[in-house]
């Protein structure tokens, strides 16, 4: 076990048992001051650690980062550029500092009041720069479950489904951080037994509960990235939630998949997760049968055991947790989309965003959507105070939780947030 990971491990910094973010996480994002100064952070406890102005003060100067300059701008990009070696280097430090017996910062009140922020006293902003966003279609259940209602559950799964990971490219520029209003969308729907379309707002909105990953160090074009590397091209993870106009979608999916029904708002959390926090959490994922073609094969343990849940809450009212579930439930995992995403030779960047698809488990309370959850619409969901919801209405917001429990510590995202706004009048 690498000893950053060691659970043993305590920090001078108070954290509370249930915090997100203990001594063995040490996620990076990005924060803005109140001045809307933006610098790159990483987190423990209720704190955030102004990696700048650890930089300015030489204290990567025995890393690989050494004359680099690499945390005085605002994106991650150019740090997760660097690859593993430097990311562990990284944190390595950071866990050396802040190691409850190590008095550098500790006993240092200016330093410690400069470099350890209250988390309150800033906002979570976009923590890098998204080139290009790809949205899988990973898990059986949730795959099953749509196939079903569409098509019946003799044509539940499509013939290639088990073969390979399907997944389609989404619209990065509308991807938002956590917090975020997302407004409702208009478009073209087909209302049952109409006979021509309607154009207006979505009546049959969805949230989609994902997590996603970000390309560290480039792949060259026309190199495809191996499935026993893809691993060293993977930054880290956030909490993801794939919007959908389910209503939009159904009228224009056909032939070529989603397009306006998705590429209106993608909510993702604020802080990126890094593989080395994630290690000990390591798990089988589900048995793969027929045996994916040789390119495909990963082995070992090839996915994480990271619990997720997700809230919904009516405008000024208490939330409701709507469903609970697993990351480790996907059927094709990270490294496998990877490699197909890159197997013709395409070039993933840094910065890429690859989302897993919903997650949906295998009980009713782990679906990972409101097409799921309610089977059409058709069993509506009681709220508490009352209310009931088919899809989501305005002023709704969804929040989703993610965390891996360790023993007496926990690793986990924060919360990946966005509340519906009206849709504009055309």
């Amino acid at each position: 076990m690498d000893k950053t990971n060691d659970p043993k491990l305590t920090s001078w910094v108070a954290v509370a048992a249930d915090s997100h973010f203990p001594i063995q996480n040490l996620p990076f994002g990005v924060a803005a001051r109140t001045d809307g100064e933006c610098f790159i952070v990483s987190a423990i406890g209720d704190r955030v650690i102004d990696l700048s102005e650890l930089e300015r003060r030489g204290v990567f100067s025995n890393t690989p980062l050494t004359g680099m300059n690499i945390f005085q701008g605002t994106s991650l990009n150019p740090f997760m550029a660097l690859g593993r070696d430097c990311w562990k280097a990284v944190r390595s430090t950071l866990s050396h500092l802040l190691k409850a017996e190590n008095p550098t910062i500790r006993d240092n009140a200016e330093l410690k009041q400069s470099v350890l922020i209250p988390a309150s006293e800033v906002e979570m902003v976009m923590p890098l720069e998204i080139g290009d966003y790809t949205d899988f279609y990973s898990s059986r259940e949730h795959a099953t479950n749509v196939g079903t209602m569409f098509r019946g559950v003799d044509n539940a799964l499509m013939p290639n489904w088990l073969h390979l990971p399907v997944a389609y490219h989404g619209r990065a520029s509308s991807v938002v951080v956590s917090g975020t209003p997302i407004r409702r969308p208009t478009g073209q729907t087909l209302p049952e037994e109409a006979e021509s379309p309607q154009f207006g707002a979505s009546k049959v909105l969805d949230f989609e509960l994902e997590m996603g990953f970000f390309i560290g160090p480039s792949g060259e074009l026309g190199d495809p990235i191996s499935v026993n590397d893809a691993e060293n091209h993977i930054f880290g993870m956030v909490l993801v939630n794939d919007w959908s106009a389910r209503d939009i979608q159904k009228w224009e999916y056909q032939p070529l998949g989603p397009f306006l029904a998705k590429n209106f708002g993608t909510t993702i959390s604020p802080w990126v997760v890094t593989l080395e926090a994630l290690e000990p959490f390591r798990c089988d994922g589900p048995e793969q049968t027929p045996e994916p073609l040789p390119y495909l094969r990963s082995t070992g343990k090839r996915t994480f055991d990271i619990q997720l849940e997700v809230a919904l809450a009516p405008d000024s009212a208490e939330g409701t947790t709507i469903t609970r579930g697993n990351f480790n439930t996907l059927y094709w995992d990270m490294r496998q989309q990877l490699t197909h995403h890159t197997v013709t030779g395409c070039n993933a960047q840094t910065g890429d965003l690859l989302a897993s698809g919903t997650i949906s488990g295998s009980n009713n309370k782990s679906l990972g959507s409101l097409l799921e959850l309610t089977w059409m619409g058709k069993k509506p969901l009681k709220l508490v105070g009352g209310e009931e919801r088919k899809f989501i209405e305005d002023g709704d917001s969804i929040t989703i939780t993610g965390w891996c429990q360790g023993d007496g510590y926990r690793i986990g995202f924060g919360v990946c947030n966005g509340t519906i706004i009206p849709a504009t009048k055309v």
